[in-house]
């Protein structure tokens, strides 16, 4: 592809298929093996991937602009990272992020492997004080699941200055809404089970990063904790990556008109949603995402138990975890405890807008929260 210059909309469709030849096939097969035959190749698939996550890695590679390594889950290429620090790391890591990355820091810090600094990422200045003498910083693009937008180019750039490492996790904004390393980020995580797969039908995790250095060495980590993802993973989720780019259109455009109704609607009381104008983090989106994404939270008036029987009451929206699925899911996140902790507010509901008839989201959710009142 690197002599077809294609907009991310066709390297979804076009990336990572096999060379063509007479009579062989559009798609890269399932390979179903762990060992391989001896020769001048690989020779096992826990240290060598195969042809199948090969071509999903090459795919996310082209799509976000280096070399992708997949995972067995976006947890496993989060402790790929962590876990490969050495002892005395200083990490500038988020206050509310997503849950299951903030208890994989706060078990280094633990083990006295790590020293934190939590900060507010969607305030650049905090964040820019916590770096000197920090080795890494991890930031989301979008963040999990309070929405708030992250100035990415501009903290990369100051961490660099200090020579400190950044990792972002895009998986809110997919490759088609921010590059991290186009500004300069060391590492993109993906949470592929997300919008990448978009299916709601695997775990898989993928790191994209620019330097063939640290790509060896985030192989090896891969190889050494067994942390390859499977071949039926890999090849539903470059199915998946195939129709990200219409996925997210729909999903995208339904948002906004959903986050608009709701912000209108007396019978809730805030919605967060970068695209509304007076969200706080509206202008740093516009600056720096191709759009504002797919995801709503907002919060009704009242306790958490109405917040959960909301939730449980839509018929089309499903209650459920995750997100960057075709179905739409809806989950109160304070019902986790790590999230309850970090500043969640009780009544919050995660919503992830899949690609159903907008009119018919909405009527669920107007249903939903008339039978609230």
């Amino acid at each position: 592809m690197a002599d077809l210059p294609l907009r991310p909309q066709s390297l979804v469709v076009a990336a990572g298929r096999p060379p063509r030849a007479g009579g062989g096939p559009l798609n890269t097969p399932i390979v179903l093996a762990a060992p391989l035959h001896h020769g001048s190749g690989a020779i096992y698939t826990r240290h060598d991937g195969s042809d199948t996550i090969g071509s999903f890695e090459q795919a996310v590679g082209v799509l976000d602009g280096g070399e992708a390594i997949a995972f067995a889950s976006g947890m496993a290429a989060v402790s790929a990272i962590s876990e490969a620090l050495p002892v005395g790391t200083v990490a500038v890591v988020p206050t509310a992020a997503y849950s299951g990355t903030l208890a994989n820091f706060g078990e280094q810090q633990r083990l006295g492997r790590m020293a934190l600094r939590e900060v507010d990422i969607t305030d650049p200045d905090a964040v820019v004080a916590a770096l000197d003498g920090a080795d890494l910083l991890w930031l989301e693009t979008v963040t999990n699941p309070l929405l708030g937008v992250v100035d990415v180019p501009r903290l990369v750039a100051a961490a660099r200055e200090r020579s400190v490492v950044t990792v972002v996790d895009a998986t809110f904004s997919t490759p088609l809404g921010f590059r991290p390393l186009e500004h300069g980020a060391d590492v993109t995580l993906h949470s592929a089970t997300k919008y990448l797969g978009g299916h709601s039908d695997l775990l898989m995790g993928v790191l994209v990063t620019g330097s063939q250095q640290r790509a060896r060495e985030l192989r090896e980590r891969r190889a050494m904790t067994g942390a390859v993802p499977g071949a039926l993973e890999c090849y539903l989720a470059l199915r998946g990556v195939r129709t990200l780019a219409v996925r997210f259109e729909r999903a995208q455009a339904s948002a906004g008109e959903l986050a608009r109704r709701l912000a209108a609607d007396p019978r809730v009381t805030r919605v967060r949603y970068p695209g509304l104008p007076d969200d706080p983090g509206h202008a740093v989106a516009r600056r720096t995402l191709d759009g504002f994404g797919a995801m709503i939270a907002f919060e009704i008036a009242g306790t958490a138990a109405d917040a959960e029987r909301l939730c449980e009451s839509l018929r089309l929206i499903t209650h459920a975890t995750s997100l960057g699925g075709v179905e739409s899911l809806i989950e109160r996140r304070a019902r986790h405890a790590l999230d309850a902790e970090r500043g969640t507010p009780p009544t919050l509901m995660r919503l992830s807008v899949g690609i159903e008839h907008v009119e018919d989201l909405w009527a669920d959710l107007d249903r939903a929260l008339a039978a609230g009142q």
